[in-house]
């Protein structure tokens, strides 16, 4: 068997009012290599998305302060934040929230609940497309 390095897979920044979607996102994704950073708040995880820079976003859609539709927005419109992939994580399941989705540039879309190996799979596909 391989042994996985000691390094990160990438660096993945979460934005999800719910702690405990982040919490569970970062124990599973820290153990999988990749190095995690969480803000359950919508302008703190836009400037941590401006200071990171990292390489991919989950992003929920329904949160209090701002909707992820309007942040995802505001990432795709300003240039240190552009190119990073944002994968939107949502309850939300209607054709026309999937499709807003992608018009305001998401990249996937992912309906909770959701497996934790399903959003590895995911991660791994859009880092290995990315790094390419």
């Amino acid at each position: 068997m391989t042994e996985l390095p000691n390094m990160p897979q990438g660096t993945v920044l979460v934005i999800d009012d719910e702690p405990q979607i982040t919490e569970i996102i970062d124990t599973f994704l820290t153990s999988s290599g990749y190095e995690v950073h969480a803000s359950n708040v919508a302008a703190e995880g836009l400037n941590l998305a401006k200071q990171l820079k990292p390489d991919v976003i989950l992003l929920d859609i329904m949160m209090p302060d701002v909707d992820g539709y309007s942040l995802c927005n505001d990432l795709k419109n300003d240039n240190d934040t552009a190119g990073i992939p944002v994968v939107f994580l949502t309850g939300k399941d209607r054709n026309d929230d999937m499709g807003r989705s992608f018009k305001v540039g998401g990249d996937m879309f992912i309906k909770k609940p959701f497996s934790c190996e399903r959003l590895l799979e995911i991660l791994n596909i859009i880092l290995l497309s990315t790094k390419h």
